[in-house]
């Protein structure tokens, strides 16, 4: 039998998905864990992972590399990514906000705003919809910085508690989705390991529910 691949958002996700694994009985290698590798195999020899930043799970599941993939809501929504997404986990529960040091920013008609964001299909989508002309200012980190230091009038940036914001003089002007981690799944292996993927989204799905 064939391993199943799953691939692992780094970071913050990381180490909740492995615990939400561990209950359904799929336990990564503790020694690989414990090393520098980026991939780690289970018990058992049924399943591989690989451990991936966040905005790459969606390529490696995308492009068959990994048959199944676990990630949030937001980097889907960025990625566009052609893929299954049967199951909501229920993990790293948090927003994807509009926030700015100016509390009257979408009242005042300040014409042509300058967004920072790591989000810019998703951050594009919103002002497109509510037809406010922005620059959006593309940046891979320390978003909060950009209105503080003038570079932008506000932010487009994932926040789980906010304090990070209140601590830069940010704050929240509107909640744009909330976004939480799903499993998706390769169109490919969706059909060709049927079997073993329904099994995966079955353990998972009722772990799931147990938390909700």
């Amino acid at each position: 039998m064939s391993e199943l691949t799953i691939a692992v958002a780094k970071g913050r996700l990381q180490a909740a998905t492995l615990e939400r694994l561990g209950r359904v009985g799929i336990h990564a290698d503790e020694e690989s864990l414990a090393s520098r590798r980026l991939w780690a195999g289970d018990r058992e020899g049924r399943y591989r992972f690989i451990f991936v930043k966040p905005v790459d799970v969606p390529v490696y599941v995308e492009h068959g590399i990994a048959d199944c993939g676990v990630v949030g809501r937001d980097v889907l929504l960025e990625s566009e990514a052609d893929l299954l997404q049967p199951l909501d986990l229920q993990l790293g529960r948090c927003r994807v906000v509009l926030a700015s040091h100016k509390p009257e920013l979408l009242s005042n008609g300040f014409g042509m705003l300058r967004v920072a964001t790591k989000y810019p299909r998703i951050t594009a989508q919103y002002f497109g919809a509510r037809g406010i002309p922005v620059e959006i200012i593309e940046l891979a980190g320390s978003v909060e910085l950009a209105p503080v230091l003038g570079l932008s009038d506000c932010i487009v940036d994932l926040v789980e508690t906010g304090r990070t914001l209140d601590e830069n003089g940010l704050r929240v002007i509107e909640v744009i989705l909330e976004s939480t981690a799903r499993l998706v799944v390769n169109r490919a292996s969706f059909q060709l390991k049927a079997e073993r993927v329904s099994q995966l989204i079955k353990a998972l799905g009722e772990s799931a529910k147990e938390e909700s």
